[in-house]
Order: C-alpha cells, then structure tokens, then sequence
C-alpha cells in the first residue's frame, strides 16, 4: 500500500487577495483578542468582489481554482496492493492509530457524545449546563474517553501481545488413540494432557478485553463524521 495525501488546496478569491496586495498592513485585535486584517483591506476585498460577486475577477479566481486542483501535483497519490486486503483490519489498523492520537493531541472541540456510550460518571445528567446556550460540563471529558476507546481498540488490533498476559505455563499434550478398527489398528485420535502441561489461561479476562476492543471498535464506526478538528 501506498498512500500520500497533497495538503488541502485553500481557496483563493477576490479577499484573499486582497490580503495578498495589502501584505504589509498592521495586524488588529478583534473582540476576542484574535488577529484580523483591518476593515479597509477587506473593504478593498468587496470591491475586488463587486456587490453581486460577480466581477470578471471574481469570475477568473473560481475558475483557475477548479483548474489548479486538478494539477498533478495536488492530486492524492493511492495505490493498494492485492495482500493489502487480505486483512484489510490489520492493514488499516496502523494508519489509523497514530491519526486517533494525534487527533486527541491536537483537538479543539467535541462532538456530541450519547450518554449511554460512556460510563455513568460522564453523563451529561451528571454535569448540567450553566445555561442554555452551553454544553454541560462533561461534553469534553465524553469524547476524550470515546478516543481513548478507539485508540485501546486499534492499539491491540496492531499489537496482539496483550493476550500473553492472560496466560502461563507451558503446553504438553500427547495424541491418544480412542478408536479402533476390526484389526486393532487406531482410527480416531484425541488429544490429553502429558504430565508437563502447566499451561493457563484466563479465558473471562481475556473476554472481557475483547468486548471493550469489540466496543470501541464499535465507537469508532458510530463517530466516525466526529473525526475531524
């Protein structure tokens, strides 16, 4: 498999340039303390424009916009291979997992997260809103531990190792004939356990494990169009 994705071609009109020509104007604090061009560049940006948006510029900034995303080299580069979809889960699995984390590391919002798919402590019952217009106070903490689902999930779908834990000691089992023909001669074997077999294995915990693998897999497909930031 092969995959490389251009970074997103940003579109390019009558404002934008404006900012461009007015390069050198002095930043201002908007309300909120963020940094805005001045009124006067985007002024100038209007009547770039025109009224109706509709300006011969205008008109040639939307059109070398679908020409210029269609240039080889904002094209996404995909090529999969036969063996990529022998399994497909696994072949996934480790492009995945490093998006998830960086998605919670770098993450400047939450989606609305259902109650009932985070444990009661989360709830949103549990952490009312101030007011009508704000989220309650679990909104984030909900959809961090949806990721922290999908990231368990994905981590142990990449490295299966986590099953060793679950188990110890060794195998030792012998084949034992337990049917014969007419002449004596075995036709059926069945497998016992030789006097070296110390193995374990802790089949419920291991269930367990699974059914939260199982869930955030689950998750990851109910919030998928959440995965974005």
């Amino acid at each position: 498999m092969k995959v490389k994705l251009k970074k997103p071609v940003n579109w390019f009109g009558p404002y934008q340039l404006a900012e461009a020509i007015c390069f050198w104007a002095k930043k201002e604090k908007d309300e909120i303390g963020m940094d805005r061009e001045p009124d006067w560049v985007y002024d100038f940006g209007t009547w770039l424009a025109g009224e109706k948006n509709d300006t011969w510029l205008t008109k040639f900034l939307q059109w070398y916009d679908k020409v210029r995303r269609k240039f080889p080299w904002n094209q996404d580069v995909i090529v999969i291979d036969y063996w990529d979809t022998w399994s497909m889960d696994h072949s996934l699995a480790p492009i995945i997992l490093p998006m998830l984390k960086q998605l919670k590391a770098r993450q400047h919002g939450a989606p609305n997260v259902d109650d009932e798919d985070v444990p009661k402590h989360l709830r949103s019952i549990y952490a009312l809103p101030k007011d009508q217009y704000d989220v309650d106070g679990n909104h984030f903490a909900r959809w961090d531990w949806v990721l922290d689902e999908m990231i368990f999930a994905f981590e142990c779908k990449v490295d299966d190792s986590w099953e060793e834990a679950f188990s110890s000691g060794k195998h030792d089992m012998k084949s034992v004939p337990c049917e014969w023909d007419e002449n004596g001669k075995p036709t059926m074997y069945t497998f016992e356990e030789g006097p070296n077999h110390t193995y374990k294995c802790d089949y419920d915990g291991m269930a367990k494990v699974n059914e939260r693998i199982e869930n955030g897999f689950r998750l990851f497909g109910k919030y998928y169009s959440g995965l974005w930031d």
